[in-house]
């Protein structure tokens, strides 16, 4: 959900090599006109196999037109599937639930394979869930590091009593016919409801973008990333497959859950299609999340409009860059890119301390400025009053 670029057929290449791979989705690829592949290819001669991409400028056209702050709220999409665990008296059942929650997300994706922007130091993205049952969800996210990139975010749910505290640390290199981005940081979920819990903390498998330089460009999910919670000692072990060369299969996972040295059971499926849980006692089937019945039920998020927001924050930071790629201007976009850029190469040559606006730095963990009341209304109040608060003086970009 978090991809790179894509690429298409290059100058000269057969129309055979357009046909979709076995196993993906149509949306997982995308075709570039002929100058569009010999940007991507001219860009790649200048790279090295190992090589930190961090600072290496994509051309606009493989951007999606979005920062990755707002990208992250793509984590937050299936809500549903945990509210109200904290009053499971099961403290597996909780944990199932966390399980279904954070698997429920990645099915999220741009058409084709596309690179968010690069946020930069000082950029923030907030948003307010408006959901069915009349409760309301807040995140904030900002960009609090620049080198080594680093987003911080927030998001809180008082009413329905969760909270989430994370940061994203992706690390990009070029691979040869791949390019990785290992995606360090958690997410750490609290049960409000259920303080004896404490946290349930969760990594992230990293992403692949195969075929660069032959074959079909495709999005893959790979390695090992964990669940746990340390207080009732449950732990989940999730494995997202790569397709192999000669077998296997895109999008798979395989993991198993276990309370303390206890199996529960196996989890399996695919992460674009059906996920399941199977029990160790009974072998009995639960389906975790089915994308093609409840995938669309995303939850909306408002956002102020664009003239209505801050100088930093994300639209109103990336406006003009997203209206040129939205009309297909990459001259423009290219413009509106390279503004930005300059603007933040001038904001670091003066040498000037940043200091974070909604995020502190403690114990090596970035966690929100904001300790709420314990009544949820209360509680509410005072997150979306932080969230929406003015800046004081000093707490603008480059100060």
């Amino acid at each position: 959900m978090m991809g790179l670029f894509t690429r298409g057929r290059p100058r000269g290449a057969s129309s055979a090599d357009d046909k979709v791979l076995e196993d993906t989705n149509p949306d997982d690829t995308s075709i570039l006109d002929e100058d569009e592949g010999s940007i991507i290819l001219s860009l790649i001669s200048q790279l090295r196999v190992g090589m930190d991409l961090s600072k290496v400028t994509f051309p606009t056209f493989v951007l999606e037109p979005r920062s990755m702050l707002e990208r992250i709220t793509d984590f937050l999409a299936h809500p549903d599937l945990i509210f109200g665990a904290e009053q499971c008296d099961d403290s597996e059942e909780r944990f199932i639930r966390v399980l279904q929650y954070y698997l429920a997300g990645w099915h999220i994706k741009p058409k084709g394979v596309k690179k968010p922007y690069n946020p930069v130091l000082g950029e923030f993205f907030r948003c307010r869930y408006d959901y069915p049952n009349g409760t309301q969800g807040f995140y904030i996210a900002e960009q609090v590091s620049h080198h080594p990139p680093i987003s911080a975010f927030y998001y809180v749910s008082p009413v329905n009593k969760i909270a989430i505290v994370g940061e994203l640390r992706p690390k990009s290199k070029f691979l040869g016919n791949s390019v990785s981005t290992t995606m360090e940081g958690e997410n750490r979920i609290t049960l409000m409801g259920r303080p004896e819990d404490g946290e349930y903390v969760l990594t992230m498998p990293n992403m692949y973008a195969r075929g660069i330089l032959f074959g079909k460009m495709v999005i893959e999910l790979g390695d090992a990333c964990t669940a746990r919670n340390d207080a009732q000692a449950l732990h989940a072990d999730i494995e997202f497959k790569t397709k192999g060369f000669f077998s296997g299969t895109y999008n798979a996972i395989a993991g198993r859950v276990k309370h303390g040295s206890t199996e529960l059971g196996e989890v399996s499926g695919k992460w674009s299609d059906l996920m399941e849980f199977k029990t160790a006692k009974t072998g009995e089937k639960r389906t975790l999340f089915d994308v093609q019945k409840h995938g669309s039920d995303v939850a909306p998020k408002w956002v102020a409009p664009e003239d209505e927001q801050e100088q930093y924050e994300s639209r109103r930071l990336w406006r003009d860059l997203t209206r040129a790629i939205l009309a297909k201007d990459m001259d423009a976009a290219t413009e509106a890119k390279t503004v930005i850029e300059n603007a933040q190469r001038e904001l670091r040559a003066t040498g000037v301390k940043h200091i974070t606006r909604f995020f502190d730095l403690r114990d090596n963990r970035w966690e929100p400025r904001i300790q709420l009341p314990e009544d949820p209304q209360e509680a509410t109040a005072a997150a979306q009053a932080w969230i929406w608060s003015h800046p004081s003086e000093g707490n603008a970009p480059g100060h």
